[in-house]
């Protein structure tokens, strides 16, 4: 026998209200619709299966809820995490916590923060989002409607964000199959209402045409060769290393420099990791090249950001790095 006040019903089950209260409903269509949610990760079909009356006004009702842009967001600069533990003080502080409490909204906004804040995002969406609260799940859904529509905007880091957005749909399409076992917060049709968005976001990002920029002055191939390999140089991706190659001919030649190579690899692997990867060319030289993109599918590749947040140990404060311009 439940408790009075308490919400009984499970999440992610189809329920009807009758006149005796809510019912839990189990007739053919509402067992299709269940049975049916491993098929949804099928992009070409998805959500044709979708065959429901009853349950039909509620998901309209689930979706304009998740259309409100009703935001939680405290956006304080800092929090407090308490050292000691009580009955009435927890001594710890949640990561749905904090995510709610930071300024993340606007952190997406700086080019120092950008790239943290989406490889945090990544983790969440990898294996920390049943861990957030109904409320954090809001905001990590409106924080991505933000980075999107930033990226729709300027066009840069669009591959960061298409593999991001593929790790959600990715981790939403096993989730959605355990539906039932209180995996998820909140009913299964706004979840689906949500992975819809996210292929819509992808096809987006599929589409967007980058237009070549009307200043005509200075280029990175009008400048001296040391100064393009310095600037090669500075890139942490071997992606943006061979995109880079295939802009001019001239610098197609400079991204395969083998000494540019052979930094990458040091920077992002330990001498331990090289030596089990080597590769030698039709010379009988290492090609590091190849040693990179091999190096990369084994291992994880060294992570540096601008801005941080950072936990001071003495005063247990949580808060973005602060930085000042001179």
């Amino acid at each position: 026998m439940p408790f009075l006040g308490q919400d009984w019903r499970s999440p992610g089950q189809s329920w009807v209200k009758t006149a005796d209260g809510w019912k839990r409903f189990l007739d053919e269509k509402s067992g299709t619709f269940v049975s049916d949610l491993s098929s949804y990760c099928n992009k070409e079909n998805l959500f044709n299966s979708l065959n429901y009356d009853v349950a039909a006004k509620k998901r309209k009702k689930d979706i304009q809820n998740s259309k409100t842009k009703t935001q939680y967001f405290h956006q304080e600069k800092w929090i407090y995490v308490h050292k000691g533990s009580t009955k009435e003080r927890h001594g710890y502080c949640t990561l749905g916590e904090a995510f709610n409490r930071l300024d993340f909204s606007t952190a997406i906004l700086d080019s120092r923060r950008f790239n943290y804040v989406v490889r945090l995002l990544e983790l969440i969406a990898k294996s920390q989002l049943t861990s957030l609260s109904g409320i954090a799940q809001k905001n990590f859904m409106n924080i991505l409607e933000k980075v999107v529509l930033k990226v729709l905007e300027d066009q840069q880091n669009i591959r960061l964000i298409r593999e991001l957005l593929q790790t959600l749909y990715t981790s939403l399409c096993t989730l959605v199959q355990r539906v039932g076992k209180s995996v998820l917060v909140g009913n299964i049709n706004m979840w689906v209402y949500r992975m819809e968005t996210i292929l819509h976001w992808q096809q987006q990002l599929n589409s967007i045409q980058i237009s070549r920029p009307a200043f005509k002055g200075l280029t990175i191939t009008d400048l001296p060769v040391c100064l393009q390999l310095n600037i090669m140089q500075r890139l942490s991706d071997g992606r943006d290393l061979v995109s880079l190659g295939q802009a001019a001919p001239d610098l197609h030649v400079l991204s395969e420099d083998r000494l540019l190579w052979k930094r990458l690899c040091q920077y992002h692997f330990s001498e331990r990791q090289i030596r089990k990867r080597l590769i030698l060319s039709d010379k009988g030289q290492l090609d590091w090249k190849k040693m990179y993109f091999k190096l990369v599918r084994c291992y994880p590749r060294r992570e540096q950001y601008g801005v941080t947040l950072q936990l001071c140990k003495h005063c247990h404060i949580l808060s973005w790095k602060m930085y000042w311009y001179f």
